[in-house]
């Protein structure tokens, strides 16, 4: 008999279901009704008891668990599915003439009968279908080409206004659909952080939202605070649902969906054209991005009659907005340096309105874009701001442009230090080499190292670096640490900097230095070397001298580390400054190797190799923490490997071996036990 099959389990599974629905009315409320009624530290502290007690039974754990909402699960194939209903798009048109001819051909076919239109927003993000049996969700999947989309159901598990389950009355067996939008304030922070990491901004919401939907880690889907806006409701028995596609957008409120409230019911092509002309301008104020308007036959029944096209559906049309465009004089263009020295051209523009903000500035990219552009001085430059939140420029006003105008010519030297411009090959931007001696990229790097994905030294801001560097005391990372408080008191020309500010700057320096080694590699501020890229690293080589003494093939060979990677990370380590900072820093006491135990030793001599996904830990965590603790990490199954580590959704292969050589399988919990925790 086994022996757990006479334990009564039923007051915990009670207790994992009244965790559960307390945490899902919780976030309704939130998400839906934007009503907080418990702190986040409570909300944090009950989602951290259902997964402990989900790690502890995990034959009571709900697939539709509210743990699922922060994600984890890893899904390196994206599954196609055939939709079974096929997921037509819309005709569309920039023109209100032809929406008239809509209105007045859907009149005509109907020949008398009475009916309504809806008028909606067409939301600028990814379409994806949901569908729903008995209530509880079972599968997601992209418009792909309308017949064949991919299953991205873990990743949709972890978006807040997805319901998991339904509330109230709902049909058994139906589908919802709606688009996935990135809203514009959580789409600036992820772009904020990826600047603040070396990573490349998003170009706009809608295709980060489409990037969010496709990641491998769901735990990194659950970051982007992705928004789902139902639209459209459908299923396989029409008789069980409303008679209109607005009662129909009623009752999934009623269930559950975060149904936004910007639809109305017109009878007319009067109230149509008044719906879309507030829409046009009152556009900008909204939360998130859309591109134009939906106008839908109400009355559902009568779609059969109106039929389809090839493509699209007779009894509905998107009106789409323009992108809107303003013309405005180019001024004059600046050259910002960043922090890898990388050129920026800006162009400084007579300021306009566009978009419900007064747009000055606006990146022209590099030399290429410049010139692709054919942009001459004293041009007036076409800016639009569509669904986007950066103006962007998107030609020239040739109507405007002075006779004789002279193409713009590229700067050669740096705006800042007078080096002459460097530009790689296969790169398409220009870059200044002096990155010791340029002041725009001293400071960039004191700004990165300080920063708090990297030291955290939050006592240094950038007026207090410029302050160190213009006083002389700070020129490049190391000398942070060799300030001294009598320097520091009554610096500035209003004494800025006083006997408690001097104290708590120190004592931060102080504290830094108890930051991992993956975090000071990353604050180096390598070029191409962003947080993720640190750690991987820092877990392959361990120290610093490893990654010094590494050739371009062997630094290659750490995941995610490519050839362009690899070449900037050997030619950093080429320069003697650059070896003299980090000597400098690790006499200092920062931390240059990854940290392995901490005495304990409690798997020293084991091989594990790890497999699934964890609740505790994320992939790359467990297997650091294996380290701390002084295992070895293996990637494959042999006769030396101690035990396998089996978290959720374990490859079968890697059963079958474990259990073909006799190797022992253990679960996270017991890991956790192993090592006492």
């Amino acid at each position: 008999m086994d022996l757990f099959s006479s334990i009564n389990l039923e007051p915990e599974r009670q207790h994992m279901e009244q965790l559960a629905n307390e945490l899902e009315r919780l976030n309704h409320e939130y998400y839906m009704n934007d009503r907080s009624l418990v702190s986040d530290e409570e909300f944090d502290r009950m989602m951290r008891e259902l997964q402990d007690l989900e790690q502890r039974y995990p034959e009571l754990a709900s697939p539709l668990s509210p743990t699922k909402r922060v994600g984890g699960e890893v899904n390196k194939t994206f599954r196609q599915v055939v939709h079974r209903f096929p997921m037509l798009s819309l005709g569309n048109t920039y023109s209100i003439e032809e929406i008239e001819e809509f209105e007045s051909r859907t009149r005509k076919a109907l020949d008398g009968i009475s009916f309504t239109y809806t008028c909606e927003l067409k939301y600028d993000g990814v379409a994806i279908g949901l569908t729903y049996k008995h209530g509880r969700l079972v599968q997601a999947v992209t418009r792909g080409n309308g017949t064949v989309g991919d299953d991205i159901t873990t990743n949709a598990k972890t978006i807040p206004t997805i319901p998991l389950h339904l509330t109230g009355n709902y049909p058994d067996d139906f589908e919802a659909r709606g688009e996935v939008v990135y809203p514009f304030e959580a789409f600036e922070a992820m772009n904020t952080q990826r600047e603040t990491e070396g990573e490349e901004p998003f170009a706009n919401p809608r295709n980060a939202a489409s990037g969010s939907l496709k990641l491998q880690d769901s735990a990194e889907c659950a970051k982007r605070k992705l928004l789902f806006c139902m639209y459209f409701m459908m299923g396989p028995d029409e008789t069980v649902l409303p008679d209109t596609h607005f009662e129909r957008l009623e009752w999934a409120r009623q269930m559950g969906f975060k149904v936004q409230p910007y639809i109305q019911e017109c009878k007319d092509i009067t109230e149509i054209k008044s719906f879309i002309d507030h829409w046009d301008h009152a556009r900008w104020d909204l939360p998130f991005g859309i591109d134009g308007i939906v106008i839908k036959v109400n009355q559902t029944p009568l779609w059969d009659r109106l039929g389809l096209t090839a493509k699209s559906p007779r009894w509905a049309i998107a009106y789409k907005f323009r992108a809107e465009r303003v013309s405005t004089l180019l001024e004059s263009i600046s050259y910002q340096v960043g922090r890898t020295g990388v050129i920026t051209p800006v162009a400084n523009l007579q300021p306009v309105h566009l978009g419900g903000t007064t747009v000055r500035r606006a990146t022209l990219v590099n030399a290429d874009f410049i010139q692709k552009m054919g942009i001459c001085k004293g041009d007036h430059l076409l800016i639009e701001k569509g669904g986007e939140i950066i103006p962007k420029v998107v030609g020239v006003d040739m109507e405007q442009r002075q006779a004789g105008a002279m193409p713009i010519q590229y700067i050669t030297h740096c705006p800042e230090c007078g080096s002459p411009l460097v530009r790689a090959d296969g790169e398409a931007g220009h870059y200044c080499p002096n990155s010791d001696g340029c002041h725009p990229q001293i400071i960039g790097r004191l700004e990165h190292f300080v920063s708090r994905r990297a030291m955290n030294i939050d006592t240094l801001g950038p007026e207090r670096l410029e302050l160190l560097y213009s006083a002389g005391l700070v020129h490049n990372i190391a000398d942070l640490y060799d300030l001294k408080k009598s320097q520091l008191v009554g610096l500035g020309t209003d004494a800025t900097i006083q006997d408690k500010g001097a104290d708590n700057l120190m004592a931060a320096l102080e504290e830094s230095k108890n930051v991992p080694f993956e975090r000071v590699l990353f604050a180096l501020g390598i070029r191409y070397v962003g947080e993720v890229g640190a750690k991987k690293l820092a877990r392959y080589f361990t120290n610093i001298e490893a990654i010094m003494q590494a050739s371009e093939e062997e630094l290659s060979q750490v995941e995610d580390v490519g050839e362009v990677t690899a070449h900037a990370i050997h030619e950093w380590f080429t320069h003697p400054e650059h070896i003299l900072i980090v000597e400098r820093l690790r006499k200092a006491g920062l931390q240059m190797t990854l940290q392995q135990s901490d005495g304990d030793h409690k798997l020293d001599g084991l091989t594990i190799v790890v497999s699934g996904v964890f609740v505790h830990f994320s992939r790359d965590e467990i297997k650091a923490d294996i380290e701390h603790h002084g295992g070895k990490v293996s990637g494959s199954i042999s006769g030396k490997t101690s035990f396998l580590l089996a978290g959720d959704k374990m490859g079968p292969e890697k059963r079958k071996k474990a259990e073909k050589l006799d190797v022992k399988i253990i679960s996270e919990q017991e890991y956790l036990e192993m090592i006492g925790d």
